[in-house]
């Protein structure tokens, strides 16, 4: 097993227990763009570089993450049935989105140099169709963003915004149509900021999405309503009081069915005493009463 620490030239990589001078020979980058479902040929150009007796090892970077794709004279077990090896070359037999990533060729030869070749791999889909996020309702003078949504496309889809059909321009400034509004478009992210919306900004807004594969996909549009008062809050407090007026009423008639608000009658008398009228063979009958 060994040890290796890795830098540029001069670098040092201690095996079994022998320290031994690395040289790094050459590092080249390269990118290529392939559509999906297609092969893909990627090229070791660290092997072409002359090193004796190479050693080849590929890696794929995704990100943060690192894979061996090719170690100790075998493809990894994600991609034998995948990839076909030859020493200047590794190929797809079809590339997915999810290939999409770095391919670094890592070549060692006699007397430890090394020379590296790093290909970025760009596997082209088209934008599916966006979604635009707009607010129904807005008020006059506030800060307001609509945002566009693409999850698919590769490379990622740069975005443009209509209004009512028609395209806004990056400046608003720029065009007699629009220069009463104060917006900023941002085409990488897809965002459209009013800051601040004006009475003029109502309307039916859609996006489209573009990265030049395929057709250029544009969401439904969604009508916008500039208002001097957040018409959307008003109803929204509305319907919360009816909600809660709603909920009083069903308590105060469950307490009543309860019979929580029922009244007893207490006058307050008390028959302490009754003196019997008229006695007949055991009978005895009340025809009169004292009351307190």
């Amino acid at each position: 097993m060994a040890a290796t620490a890795r830098g540029g030239p001069g670098s040092w990589i201690l095996i079994l227990g022998a320290t031994v001078s690395l040289v790094r020979a050459q590092v080249t980058y390269e990118t290529k763009e392939v559509p999906e479902n297609e092969s893909a040929e990627i090229p070791c150009a660290a092997y072409e570089y002359g090193l004796r007796n190479p050693r080849i090892e590929w890696k794929f970077q995704k990100g943060s993450s690192l894979v061996l794709l090719y170690h100790d004279e075998k493809l990894t077990d994600p991609y034998k049935n995948r990839v076909r090896f030859s020493p200047t070359a590794i190929v797809f037999l079809s590339v997915t989105r999810a290939d999409t990533g770095k391919y670094i060729c890592e070549v060692v030869g006699d007397g430890s140099r090394i020379a590296t070749s790093e290909v970025t791999l760009i596997v082209q889909v088209p934008p599916s169709k966006p979604v635009a996020h707009v607010p129904t309702s807005a008020t006059i003078g506030s800060r307001i963003v609509l945002r566009c949504t693409e999850t698919d496309g590769s490379p990622p889809p740069t975005f443009r915004w209509y209004k009512d059909g028609m395209l806004l321009p990056t400046d608003p400034k720029s065009s007699p149509s629009f220069r009463n509004s104060s917006y900023s478009l941002d085409t990488t992210t897809g965002e459209l900021v009013f800051q601040p919306l004006g009475s003029s900004d109502s309307g039916d807004y859609s996006c489209e999405a573009n990265n030049n594969v395929g057709s250029p996909q544009r969401s439904d549009a969604i009508h916008m309503e500039a208002s001097e008062v957040n018409v959307g809050g008003i109803v929204a407090a509305v319907v919360v009081l009816l909600m809660v007026l709603a909920l009083v009423a069903f308590g105060i008639w469950f307490a009543y069915r309860r019979g929580f608000f029922s009244k007893r009658k207490d006058t307050g008398k008390k028959v302490i005493y009754s003196q019997p009228s008229h006695r007949s063979q055991g009978e005895f009958k009340q025809t009169s009463s004292f009351l307190v």
